[in-house]
């Protein structure tokens, strides 16, 4: 299984209309015992699989991707039913252990997985400027991670999440079971090379942060203003030299206690919460 991220063009050729269509009936009732297999895709580029209750409920609520097949067990089902049937969806009834063994034992499935497309491929030029918020994450990995930051963007309505097309996560599987249906939520803007990408959101009259704890001042003592870029790096490496070089401001969070240092997700939500509050004055 290769990257939830969809061809270049930012248009959804896939849009919902006929996600239904070809979607597996219902098979066997709430009890399989004695009925086929189910019949799982296999992986591939263009297939992405989701799972747990808010990621699969998010994706058949929004209908912002093409969607193939929703298996569910006979508890789950009664439980997404009612978006199922909105999204044109007919789960076919599964036991939990073909999940385990199609997901593997350690993922928290909660009885419901779904196979779709990826979402559409978004450009920089075609951010809608919202909250005039966006964030930057500069060759940040851990698919925990980043799904921690998608929920977090999600909460915060911000307008886009802008990864490098390598040394990025797959959007799918445990990115969006952390996620928690933000990967739905939030537009991903894939781009070859992040430090032109941070120009251009300078031309587009971003106001660019870097988060580092060497920055020059705290967060909270900068003047910001919106649109703004705030720029992330990986745990350990930071911010890259050239990301650093193209940042109007690089900021730190003063920590009082005795840990001075944060999980790039918790950094990220306090940098949010602080962010909005000098936003909003």
């Amino acid at each position: 299984m290769r990257r939830d991220r969809p061809g270049r063009g930012g248009k959804d050729r896939n849009r919902q209309g006929d996600a239904g269509r070809g979607a597996p009936e219902r098979r066997g009732g709430p009890d399989r015992r004695g009925g086929d297999a189910p019949s799982f895709r296999k992986a591939a580029g263009d297939l992405v699989v989701l799972y747990g209750v808010h990621a699969v409920r998010e994706a058949l609520r929004m209908k912002g991707r093409k969607m193939l097949a929703l298996y569910a067990t006979a508890a789950a089902a009664e439980r997404i039913a009612p978006d199922a049937t909105l999204a044109g969806m007919a789960p076919q009834i599964v036991e939990a252990a073909d999940l385990d063994r199609r997901l593997g034992a350690g993922a928290v499935h909660q009885g419901l997985m779904l196979e779709a497309r990826p979402l559409p491929a978004r450009d920089l030029s075609e951010i809608e400027n919202v909250s005039g918020v966006v964030l930057v994450l500069d060759q940040i990995t851990d698919p925990h991670n980043v799904g921690a930051i998608l929920r977090t963007a999600a909460a915060y309505a911000v307008d886009a999440l802008i990864v490098t097309e390598r040394h990025a996560p797959e959007f799918s599987g445990v990115l969006a079971k952390t996620a928690s249906g933000g990967l739905e939520h939030v537009p991903i803007v894939a781009v070859v090379n992040l430090a032109r990408a941070m120009e251009e959101l300078g031309r587009l009259g971003y106001l660019r942060v870097g988060l580092d704890s060497e920055g020059s001042a705290s967060l909270e003592d900068m003047v910001l203003s919106r649109p703004m870029a705030l720029a992330l790096g990986a745990e350990g490496a930071g911010l890259r030299r050239l990301t650093r070089e193209n940042c109007d401001l690089v900021a730190r969070l003063d920590m009082p206690g005795a840990i001075k240092s944060l999980n790039v997700s918790n950094a990220c939500a306090i940098a949010l919460s602080i962010a909005t509050i000098k936003l909003r004055g």
